[in-house]
């Protein structure tokens, strides 16, 4: 069955990917600064998270999935860190977020079994070096989101993607040559960096009926960095 499913940020990366694997058969939003790399039957809206209001009458009356992609990656030790690049990461990361939310909830809950995906971090979970900033930004999206799961249940189902580093154009500073690309998957218990693909495939899932029963969850997408110790 079609859903109405719209995603902030699709022109690059993960969100890309999701777009990519759902057009086919639903009916999705983009609501982002670029239209590039867009599937023709994808509707885009002109959007920046951080500027403007999301024009909700570009949307059909239901939604059935939100999917809000923006971030950062802001590692610095904290001493490096001025109070501007805490405010910036919360203002892609939460504040954002919480305004499309807010707007678009009304849509979501017009139908029972909607789905909303986030996205977190691994090192929400597990304590890292030079992630101060993020951390807070991303720990803020998943306490956010249980409550909200919470509340909304059983109506809106709402879930949190926790990935490790990704091979995304977001990281790029961190993975622009395959030597580092081999050191940072060493890192990882399945000794690899992960994918746009590996978190789209995830996000896929959160948003259909397959998933139906699952809701306030945490899921580590992340090569078993959350949870495997290798040494």
């Amino acid at each position: 069955m079609s859903k109405n499913i719209l995603l902030i940020g699709g022109s690059h990366g993960i969100g890309n990917e999701i777009v990519n694997q759902i057009a086919t058969g639903n009916n999705v939003y983009v609501a982002s600064r670029e239209n590039e790399n867009l599937p023709d039957s994808v509707t885009h809206i002109p959007f920046d998270a951080l500027t403007d209001e999301l024009d909700i009458s570009a949307l059909p009356e239901v939604l059935n999935g939100f999917v809000y992609c923006p971030g950062s990656i802001n590692l610095k030790p904290f001493k490096m860190l001025k109070q501007e690049h805490f405010e910036e990461d919360m203002a892609i990361n939460f504040f954002a977020m919480l305004k499309v939310t807010r707007a678009v909830l009304p849509l979501l809950t017009k139908e029972a079994g909607s789905s909303v995906v986030f996205f977190s971090t691994v090192a929400v979970g597990k304590g890292m070096p030079f992630h101060t900033s993020v951390a807070a930004a991303k720990g803020a999206i998943e306490g956010f989101a249980k409550a909200l799961a919470a509340e909304y249940a059983p109506t809106v189902r709402i879930n949190v993607i926790a990935p490790s580093l990704v091979d995304t154009p977001l990281a790029g500073r961190l993975l622009n040559s395959d030597d580092k690309k081999d050191k940072m998957g060493e890192l990882h218990p399945l000794k690899r960096v992960g994918t746009a693909t590996d978190i789209a495939n995830a996000a896929v899932f959160l948003l259909e009926d397959k998933s139906s029963w699952v809701t306030g969850q945490i899921l580590g997408i992340d090569g078993g960095k959350s949870t495997l110790n290798i040494g």
